[in-house]
């Protein structure tokens, strides 16, 4: 199925790794032009461009003129942009005793400030060009939250609430959407310190014994944790002309984690 997406200018944020870096791979396979942001200049260095273009624009998007001076720099390099997609974010499993302001104000200034400061950053291009979409990356906690990450969970779920203003807002020039993934295997579970290591001191289990007693915990129907791919195929559909009358929408892909009707 050809997406139309060929030249299409697109920048990712956070993507260096996991979701991030397999969706700027896809949108290149399709022959998009691509402005990859990330804070590990090595990590970007590594991108596999396919039929498309990549090019790396390093970034600390936690900060409003990192994201001033990234977005600026990457519709630069593109000559515009026609579709932005808000992926960067990290996280730790900490109790809400556990949490400090600091704590809270650097999850929200990268989980979710960079989102609005990309977006405003964007959005006088977006205007200007035609098919335009934003597509925010979310997560399934942002829709049902658990006792731990909270910090996260707010984060997201802000996210979502932007999604939502925004897409009335810019309606009908541009589209606004949001994918809300379930657990997926990235290095934001696997690296040092991320999600399995914070797990399995909040589990007291080995990290992989941590992350397979979370997953019998959430009931996860699918039985097994997501792929960047999948959630990487639904970001590049949503920016597609195939997903036209798609706006103010929040796709789970989440192997059925979310269990109400909302």
């Amino acid at each position: 199925m050809d997406l139309e997406l060929t030249r299409r200018r697109v920048i990712v944020t956070g993507a260096g790794t996991g979701i991030g870096r397999v969706t700027a791979e896809a949108f290149a396979a399709e022959g998009g032009h691509v402005a990859a942001l990330d804070i590990d200049e090595t990590a970007l260095g590594e991108l596999s461009t396919g039929t498309g273009s990549i090019v790396p624009v390093t970034a600390d998007l936690s900060t409003e003129d990192g994201c001033r001076e990234a977005a600026a720099a990457a519709i630069d390099d593109l000559g515009g942009v026609d579709v932005l997609v808000n992926n960067v974010g990290a996280g730790a499993v900490r109790t809400f005793d556990e949490l400090t302001d600091a704590d809270w104000q650097r999850t929200m200034d990268l989980n979710f400030m960079s989102y609005v400061r990309m977006s405003r950053s964007c959005l006088p291009q977006l205007r200007r060009s035609e098919g335009t979409s934003i597509i925010n990356n979310a997560s399934d906690l942002g829709r049902q939250p658990e006792a731990v990450p909270m910090d996260y969970s707010a984060s997201k779920a802000a996210v979502l609430a932007v999604t939502k203003g925004l897409a009335r807002a810019e309606g009908p020039k541009i589209r606004v959407n949001a994918v809300a993934p379930g657990p997926i295997w990235t290095p934001f579970w696997t690296k040092p310190g991320g999600f399995a290591d914070t797990m399995a001191e909040f589990h007291n289990m080995p990290p992989e014994q941590a992350v397979e007693h979370e997953m019998s915990l959430r009931q996860l129907p699918m039985g097994r944790l997501g792929t960047p791919e999948e959630v990487a195929k639904v970001i590049v559909f949503l920016a597609s002309p195939a997903a036209g009358f798609v706006t103010g929408s929040v796709w789970g892909v989440d192997g059925g984690s979310v269990r109400g009707l909302l």
